[in-house]
């Protein structure tokens, strides 16, 4: 995603990106930490902006990061699932992180999500995976070169939650195939070296809103966004899907949401403009300037 990342900028041009890299170190609070929407440090919201200065091509500012993301370490009993695998992602942008035995506790508090179907949940002690906690945690992995463990039960758990149409739900509880859940199964899947069905692309196609120009999280759903059309597009191109015919479309479309301030709306309702959505913004148009 970052190399890809990486070609958003050609497409925006110099003034814009000085713009988002001004936006982005503004939203750095005295903690070393990025702020969530409530302003507030986030580890979540740390990760993406460290992702988007990196697709920006700019410096980290690593000792306020390694001071905020120090005492991350330290509160690890407090971390829920996501945030601790949002944590493995900083901590792997930084070089004194990388390979250190400082990451082996953060493993083992992800692991205590681990489902009886060989997945992984975001609420704790749940009996089954969903599809959002598994791509998290083979990121979590990943991240640090390491090899997630029980790769066949994880294969095991997704393939529960895939959809005769070639998608995937994210959970048992809700078993509606959409857009996201079925990028991050794409992705595992392409790690872990399984077969996609033939259909996936036909499916993520079908989510395409030639009106708007951007992917909806489900055939149904009332309006695009970003995160899914970034994602819809990332995963259309791991699956070597042609974009030509949709290209301007999603170009004008990802015009809408952008905002002189320096960043990108997650959709035309939304008026606030936050560190994850500028980053799927980068991302998209990295794949619509290949």
């Amino acid at each position: 995603m970052l190399q890809v990342a990486r070609l958003g900028p050609s497409v925006l041009g110099e003034e814009a990106c000085r713009l988002i890299e001004k936006h982005i170190r503004s939203q750095q609070n005295a903690d070393g930490g990025f702020q969530d929407r409530d302003r507030a440090s986030d580890l979540y919201y740390t990760s993406f902006a460290i992702d988007a200065l990196t697709a920006l091509q700019v410096d980290i500012p690593v000792d306020s990061l390694t001071k905020y993301l120090d005492s991350q370490f330290d509160a690890l009993a407090d971390l829920d699932f996501v945030h601790l695998c949002c944590l493995a992602r900083a901590s792997s942008a930084l070089e004194n992180y990388r390979g250190k035995d400082k990451l082996q506790p953060v493993i083992t508090r992800i692991e205590e999500f681990r489902t009886e179907d060989g997945g992984y949940n975001q609420i704790p002690a749940h009996a089954t995976g969903s599809t959002y906690a598994c791509f998290l945690a083979w990121g979590a992995y990943s991240d640090h070169g390491r090899e997630i463990p029980q790769q066949e039960a994880l294969a095991a758990c997704l393939k529960t939650l895939a959809t005769a149409d070639g998608a995937w739900s994210n959970d048992v509880d809700f078993p509606i195939a959409n857009a996201p859940s079925t990028a991050a199964a794409v992705a595992v899947y392409r790690n872990l070296r399984l077969a996609i069905p033939e259909n996936t692309t036909h499916w993520i196609l079908s989510c395409f809103h030639p009106g708007s120009g951007g992917f909806l999280a489900f055939p149904d759903a009332p309006m695009p966004d970003l995160l899914t059309t970034a994602v819809a597009l990332h995963t259309l191109d791991a699956l070597q899907a042609p974009l030509g015919n949709i290209r301007e479309n999603c170009l004008d479309y990802i015009d809408t949401l952008w905002s002189a301030q320096g960043g990108f709306h997650g959709n035309w309702s939304d008026d606030q403009l936050d560190i994850e959505y500028t980053y799927y913004g980068l991302l998209a148009l990295g794949h619509l300037a290949l």
